[in-house]
């Protein structure tokens, strides 16, 4: 009986170690820190977050390596994704095993045919491969099955990527509601959208 608690401890614990180990390995290859991840399926897949449950926590991490902030608040808004807006879309790899992109599609509650795209991300060993456009391409498809006639989004320093996307340099939006908007003139911000009729 004592041998046999033993090798049920033994196995928990050699079990524990390979699932932190496999955490340790994601969480590198997230922050482009392990690019080396080996896969014969290297096709990528745009699916809705809430589709993938079990990708959240990596999703959260994805989006913390480029704006740090609590991993509990990220997980609360990824939770909130669903078919209707908001929505998290997600690139992944391996089969729904590695979260590589990540972006929210969120409603303008004073424009119900207009949506803003924020926190848009790719982990930093898969940039430059195409997979940004891609994963607004799918967006911009998602936005069109429900209806959305503009995109809106603000960047920092991506106006170059979104331009050739077709998103032209606009007014700042106010995502919460009301349509006046004062903006911040300290902020660096570029506002940005896309006609999508």
């Amino acid at each position: 009986m004592g041998k046999k608690m033993v090798d049920n401890s033994l196995n928990a614990y050699w079990s524990a170690t390979k699932i932190r180990r496999s955490s340790q390995i994601l969480l590198e290859h997230i922050k482009g820190q392990s690019p080396e991840i080996q896969s014969d399926d290297d096709e990528y897949d745009v699916v809705p977050v809430h589709n993938y449950p079990k990708l959240i926590l990596q999703t959260a991490d994805l989006i913390n390596a480029q704006w740090p902030r609590s991993q509990m608040a990220r997980v609360v808004t990824l939770q909130s994704s669903c078919d209707n807006l908001p929505c998290n879309l997600i690139v992944t790899k391996m089969k729904h095993k590695v979260v590589v992109g990540h972006l929210k599609i969120t409603p303008i509650p004073s424009d119900r045919k207009s949506c803003f795209i924020e926190s848009v991300v790719v982990a930093k060993c898969y940039r430059g491969q195409g997979i940004g456009s891609l994963l607004m391409e799918r967006a911009e498809s998602y936005c069109r099955d429900k209806g959305i006639e503009t995109i809106y989004l603000s960047t920092y320093d991506q106006q170059r990527f979104y331009s050739r996307l077709g998103y032209d340099i606009c007014e700042p939006i106010n995502i919460f509601g009301n349509r006046s908007f004062v903006r911040n003139s300290t902020t660096k911000k570029t506002y940005m959208k896309k006609l999508l009729t």
